[in-house]
């Protein structure tokens, strides 16, 4: 078995699936042996995703505490049991075609012991889903880690997830002589091996940094521990005055802005006209481990503007940042607010929260319980590694990024896809304990951005209502990570010259969306009232990207044209060719 995805699968032939077959025992033997080994020195996933078992209780003290209400209940279950059991008897299976796409397979329809088993099976996800939403004795905190963890239940009981009860991999089965199941196997042991914390998808061997993907020409001009800075080269003779520096999340690397040239973020804002400089997180080890959050921000964007100074010989300069890298952006603006420092000449963020009351499912994993014993699990490591990273991502979307990801490769052995976006998420990074810690404490539980003075960087107190800085919001529609209507609550409590743009699809996709594609839409509007939904409902939708919309905002705080500056031959020194060293270390 190799590790690239080929998904050609053999004849049957019983002397070789009979070496195929101890050959995979050999193999398994040997990477569930390295599997134990590693889950003995790291806690982390086990720590973040298990359920708090205080809320458990609660949840059958409050079941006991209204017999009444659980008797309707079980009685409405069996209820539509019997109801499906009498179709199930006359032999006449429910036809009407199921709205979830996992049996989307003309045979959940028309065979009738399949037509039974899904709906049964969604008949008891549904009375599980109202038995949670129906108690009145828990708290709110409580009923929505309930609902999560009733979530993930009902994703992993699926039928769609097991080989005899998937006709799409029965008939495979059936076509390769059990193959798939064979080839699916070696995929399984090879996610395994490479702890990848997550179903591998992506052609490993379609891409290659700084060939194909991660591509824009430009240069290392300055490294940090925490970070390299790219200045990528001018396409055109003349650029915006003002410079613009790219900052992603820290725990993504950075080139989800530069992919195939044909949705390159970075490549069609340096096509504008703009100097472009972009930050590439390091991938932390142990010796990153006292790393805080403030030296993220130092090491980090701080660090690069002074740079960017001495490379431009502009004092100002526009920060674009994603996410995370928003949150710290936001930040960093307010200690240069109480420094009455206006280096920072505006500043977009994107799907960025910086109010934390709602988190969304990512609540249920940040709570006391939890979040001590995350810190006791980081002790001996230093840090968190992108796998554990990944796989808990992965729970916030279980059915897309976990059960159908699993089916397709480990079940169907499908090839693997040769797909930019899956390539990066696959490619993650780290977070050291420390800054893990403080992140988690600080900046989620006791929300501390949204409360003036309680967060301090480097010692200053942050208040988001003195930034005055020029600022640009953009949020998508359909975002999992980070819930527009969360975003635009965060955005609303900044007091600087603000605008707001929904973009359409989700987190990833809906932010690399280049204008060629004609995709998505976006809403726009000039009002900024409290309520989200009062914003949309006053926004007028425009077709294409929200790229050439935010562009035109842009140089608006760009100033003149002035010559390009070419990186070689500039004030800073090149350390290497774009994207640079940090982006090539996998842990």
């Amino acid at each position: 078995m190799t590790d690239k995805r080929s998904g050609s699968v053999p004849g049957f032939d019983p002397f070789e699936v009979g070496r195929a077959w101890y050959d995979l025992a050999t193999k398994a033997q040997n990477v569930m042996t390295e599997f134990v080994n590693r889950q003995m020195t790291t806690g982390f996933t086990q720590a973040a995703s298990q359920p708090d078992p205080m809320v458990m209780g609660r949840l059958f003290a409050s079941l006991l505490s209204d017999p009444g209400k659980l008797s309707h209940a079980q009685f409405s279950f069996w209820e539509e049991n019997a109801a499906l059991w009498q179709r199930v008897l006359n032999a006449k299976p429910d036809a009407s075609p199921s709205k979830d796409r996992r049996f989307k397979h003309e045979d959940w329809q028309k065979n009738l012991a399949l037509n039974a088993l899904m709906h049964s099976y969604l008949t008891g996800a549904n009375w599980l889903r109202s038995l949670i939403a129906n108690q009145t004795g828990i708290s709110t905190s409580d009923k929505k880690e309930l609902t999560f963890y009733t979530e993930q239940l009902i994703d992993a009981t699926a039928p769609t997830n097991f080989a005899v009860t998937n006709p799409d991999v029965i008939r495979k089965t059936l076509e390769t002589g059990g193959a798939n199941i064979l080839q699916g196997f070696g995929n399984f042991l090879d996610d395994l091996k490479v702890d990848a914390g997550h179903v591998r998808r992506a052609d490993n061997e379609a891409f290659q940094l700084g060939v194909n993907i991660a591509s824009a020409k430009g240069s290392v001009v300055l490294r940090t521990e925490l970070m390299e800075l790219i200045q990528y080269e001018p396409t055109t003779e003349k650029v915006q005055a003002v410079p613009l520096l790219l900052v992603p999340p820290w725990v993504n690397k950075f080139y989800l802005f530069d992919l195939q040239k044909k949705s390159s973020f970075i490549q069609w804002v340096v096509d504008q006209g703009y100097t472009v400089f972009a930050i590439s997180w390091v991938n932390p080890d142990k010796s990153h481990a006292h790393k805080d959050f403030e030296d993220y921000w130092m090491e980090g964007p701080l660090a690069a503007l002074d740079a960017i100074r001495k490379a431009t010989g502009q004092r100002h300069a526009n920060i674009f940042s994603y996410c995370l890298g928003g949150t710290l952006t936001a930040c960093g603006l307010g200690s240069l607010a109480a420094q009455n420092d206006d280096r920072v000449n505006s500043a977009t963020m994107v799907a960025t929260m910086s109010d934390f009351t709602d988190f969304g499912d990512f609540e249920v994993f940040v709570k006391e319980h939890s979040v001590q014993t995350l810190g006791e699990s980081l002790k001996g490591p230093g840090y968190v590694s992108s796998a554990d990273l990944s796989r808990l991502f992965s729970l916030l979307r279980a059915n897309d990024l976990i059960w159908s990801s699993a089916i397709s490769s480990y079940l169907m052995a499908d090839k693997a896809v040769a797909s930019d976006l899956l390539y990066w998420f696959s490619d993650g990074i780290g977070m050291p304990a420390k800054m893990l810690d403080t992140f988690l404490r600080v900046i989620l539980m006791d929300n501390a951005l949204a409360k003036p003075g309680r967060f301090k960087l480097a010692g200053i107190p942050v208040d988001l209502k003195q930034i005055r800085t020029p600022l640009c919001f953009i949020s998508l529609k359909d975002d999992h990570v980070a819930h527009w209507q969360a975003t635009y609550r965060g955005a609303a409590q900044f007091q600087a010259p603000k605008r707001f743009i929904l973009g359409g699809s989700g987190h990833n996709a809906g932010t690399i969306n280049p204008p060629s594609a004609g995709k998505h839409g976006f809403w726009t509007n000039e009002a900024f009232p409290d309520d989200p939904d009062a914003w949309l409902a006053g926004a007028t939708r425009q077709e294409g990207s929200w790229w050439t919309n935010w562009s035109h905002w842009l140089k608006e705080h760009s100033g003149p044209v002035v010559d390009a500056r070419p990186v070689a031959g500039g004030p800073l020194p090149t350390l290497a060719p774009a994207p640079g060293e940090y982006v090539r270390v996998r842990r």
